[in-house]
């Protein structure tokens, strides 16, 4: 509640309370008897991480309203696959049974977000200090970042599953699946690029807003 309060005293807008209002309500949900409270705080740090994150950077980098909803998207992905496990979300075993699928695939829509909301946030971050030079340069240092930190997370998860043990099938989600690591990364930049062919030009007027 602490950081609710702190954030509001930054930016005291409709838009933020709004915003934090979701975060909580769902982080809170998702903290209601999870499927394992050890898996629940892997899978929902990140999302804490970042909250954490913008309230320390928003009197020096406020970002477009489009980045601020895809980050919350991302960190409601990240709380209920925290609260059932990546491989245990109820609608995805549905989907599985309805279509004889051999896997719940809810962990895929985690890694797609892994690229598409990364893609959009570096890209402002890119643009507004003026890092780089042309669009086709601007979109392979998008694509880079969003793929490393793709990678980073695949050794976080491995260097989990090594110290973790029997709690790793379940972080780490691969469902007997033997190329789940390569898949993760492949639907992290497909995800990545998505987001810069279907939100660049709303992204942009954004931009410019903020720059006026």
């Amino acid at each position: 509640m602490a950081f609710s309060i702190a954030m509001i005293n930054v930016y005291p807008n409709n838009m933020t309370k709004t915003w934090l209002g979701i975060f909580f309500a769902v982080l809170i949900w998702s903290a209601i008897d999870p499927k394992d409270y050890f898996i629940w705080l892997l899978e929902v740090f990140p999302a804490l991480a970042g909250l954490a994150l913008l309230i320390c950077t928003r009197k020096r980098f406020e970002f477009t309203k489009l980045a601020y909803i895809l980050i919350l998207i991302h960190c409601i992905i990240l709380m209920v696959g925290g609260h059932y496990t990546y491989a245990e979300v109820p609608l995805f075993n549905w989907i599985r049974d309805s279509f004889d699928m051999q896997r719940n695939n809810y962990d895929k829509i985690g890694h797609i977000a892994q690229g598409f909301i990364p893609a959009i946030v570096a890209r402002e971050i890119l643009i507004r200090n003026n890092a780089v030079n042309g669009r086709r340069w601007l979109i392979f240092f998008v694509i880079s970042i969003c793929m490393a930190i793709s990678a980073f997370y695949e050794l976080i998860e491995w260097w989990v599953a090594v110290l973790s043990g029997g709690s790793a099938e379940a972080f780490l989600g691969i469902q007997g699946y033997t190329w789940d690591t390569q898949s993760d990364m492949f639907w992290a930049f497909i995800g990545a690029v998505a987001a810069l062919m279907l939100l660049s030009r709303v992204h942009d007027r954004q931009i410019r807003k903020i720059k006026n």
